[in-house]
């Protein structure tokens, strides 16, 4: 019986070497350390280098356990590996089991080495990871089916310390007028000795200048494939959030694939095949995009026009002029008074409080202390008493300056909400921000709140979108991607449709005998101007809104004055479509 204990003991302490042996092979390989992982096989050095060549490839985001340990004493004892990588951040992973061998010797056991016990195909060569993309791949079209935006191969154009930065500028200013030898000199001090991209050419730009560029010393070409307008002249901040929704979703129906590297070319070991990825239908007009951009064009302030289709909610254009786009999307979420549009809203509100009708005689004084502020009227203009229409159409600020301050506190807020403003929306392929009208809690607050200046904010967007509920009659679901329409944050109570078709015969009239006469030709045309006071009143934004059959829209022009910028604006974008 003794002797019979002396083996067995001799078998649970071999058993129990052999999965230490096991678990530190596989706890090495877990940590990425090739050097002790290798140092326990039988062939060090050459494990040691495929191991490395392999973490080096692809990464040490690695998981491996011990499934099974088998101690044999005539035959060769085995494990089994549990592994499991992750890639693209965590979001991929590639699952597998693997067995091994292991052999004892005076000092131990040790790891026969073997490529295969590590990963599948490793014994046939080298292993890399590769991103499967959908073929063929989503296309970006606008709402008559043409290409909006299209892959194209570009070249960042690298400059490090020490490039000739006048011989650089002289290649690129005609491209840029905005890059000189100084600019490129404070881009480099700023990058603190770090290489900067001076620019991004596509290849019809690139191709006349790439052998004067690859000449230049410290100067690097590195070109990338990028998903851009197809019409290069385009710069809608719209495009950047549909190019965005493009980049997840076709992350999201990429595959992968990890590959051996045989003599006989590359060998499929391990991934998934790419999933299928749907067009994407946006609902802007490449027409109207170009009408926009060509509108505001001229503009040396920043502007910017959003058009929508107040039947469905889709955005129909999204434009800015170059000063703009250095600010960056501000037609979709830049926030500024909206003076005298946003008596839309006012007006609304008082028709809805029963306060007026349209025909209601109203004072209309030049000047008017209104609770302590004091308001004007444009040029202290005074039509004496006349009927809410004609007060609205020719923008007294004192009339409704005056309405504003019989009204609840939250009144404005509410009507705001009937028309968009104030609530935000979560659709796919854009981020925007309609405004904020606070409650108003005290009369002086209302007063001003009541001719779009104060606390009121809103943004180009929000109020082409206050248009587009005038002319629907309720709140559209702002869309960029057809059949996607936004979610709204809350949903306030429907506006009376009597109202609304009120508000709009007073914009019919702001066009045809009000402050936007200048736009009389253009058939059946409704629209409100305003003119937003900044900067303790002594700078001013120009605004327009305006329905015209199923488009409503906004022009929003910084700094211009009055509102005459954006009503010329606003003709030329109108006059410009179909």
């Amino acid at each position: 019986m003794a002797v019979v204990a002396l083996v067995l003991s001799g078998c649970s302490d071999a058993q129990d070497r052999l999965t230490v042996t096991v678990d530190k092979f596989a706890e090495a390989l877990s940590k990425g350390n090739a050097s002790a992982a290798g140092a326990l096989t039988s062939d060090p050095t050459q494990a040691s280098a495929t191991l490395a060549e392999l973490f080096a490839s692809l990464g040490t985001d690695v998981q491996v356990e011990v499934s099974s340990v088998q101690h044999e004493d005539d035959e060769p004892s085995t494990f089994s590996l549990d592994t499991m990588w992750k890639f693209r951040d965590g979001q991929t992973e590639w699952n597998y089991t693997t067995t091994g061998t292991a052999v004892a010797s005076s000092d131990g056991w040790t790891i026969e080495w073997s490529p295969a016990t590590v990963a599948p195909g490793l014994d046939a060569g080298p292993l890399s990871y590769s991103t499967l993309t959908p073929d063929p791949a989503a296309r970006v079209l606008d709402r008559t089916g043409a290409d909006l935006l299209t892959q194209h191969i570009v070249t960042l154009v690298n400059v490090s310390p020490g490039a000739d930065v006048n011989a650089l500028a002289a290649l690129l200013n005609p491209l840029a007028p905005g890059i000189t030898a100084e600019s490129l000199r404070q881009d480099l001090d700023e990058a603190n000795g770090g290489p900067i991209t001076a620019i991004t050419l596509r290849q019809d730009d690139f191709g006349p200048i790439e052998a004067q560029l690859a000449a230049l010393s410290d100067v690097t070409l590195a070109p990338q494939t990028r998903l851009l307008a197809t019409d290069k002249t385009l710069t809608s901040p719209a495009l950047s959030g549909l190019a965005d929704l493009w980049q997840q979703r076709t992350d999201g129906a990429s595959g992968w694939a990890v590959n051996a590297a045989t003599s006989a070319g590359p060998r499929r070991v391990g991934g998934q095949d790419a999933a299928p990825v749907a067009d994407i239908d946006s609902t802007l007009d490449i027409g109207m995009l170009r009408a926009g951009e060509q509108a505001l064009a001229p503009l040396p302030t920043p502007a910017a026009i959003v058009a929508i289709q107040p039947s469905t909610g889709e955005l129909l254009a999204v434009a800015q002029n170059t000063a703009a786009d250095a600010q960056g999307p501000i037609a979709l979420t830049g926030l500024y008074p909206p003076g005298s549009t946003f008596k839309t809203v006012t007006v609304s509100a008082a028709l809805q409080a029963g306060q007026v009708t349209p025909d209601t005689v109203v004072a209309c004084p030049g000047t008017e202390n209104i609770e302590g502020r004091q308001i004007p009227n444009d040029d202290n203009f005074d039509l004496g008493q006349v009927p809410l229409h004609t007060a609205f159409a020719r923008s007294c600020n004192t009339t409704m300056g005056r309405l504003a301050v019989n009204l609840p506190p939250d009144a404005l807020t509410k009507a705001a909400e009937q028309l968009g403003l104030g609530i935000d929306y979560t659709a796919p392929g854009m981020t925007t921000v309609t405004g904020t009208v606070p409650v108003a809690d005290t009369a002086a607050l209302r007063v001003e709140e009541g001719i779009g200046q104060g606390r009121v904010t809103a943004s180009p967007f929000g109020m082409a979108l206050v248009a587009a509920s005038l002319a629907r009659g309720s709140v559209p679901a702002p869309a960029i991607v057809a059949g996607e329409p936004g979610k709204p944050d809350r949903t306030p109570e429907p506006l009376a449709p009597t109202v609304a078709e009120q508000v709009k015969t007073m914009m019919r009239e702001t066009v045809t005998d009000g402050t936007a006469t200048a736009l009389q030709d253009i058939p059946g045309l409704l629209g409100k101007t305003g003119t937003a006071e900044y900067i303790d009143d002594t700078h001013a934004h120009g605004w327009f809104v305006g329905i015209r059959g199923d488009v409503a829209f906004a022009v929003f022009v910084s700094d211009a004055g009055s509102s005459g910028l954006a009503v010329a604006a606003a003709g030329r974008f109108l006059r410009a479509l179909p």
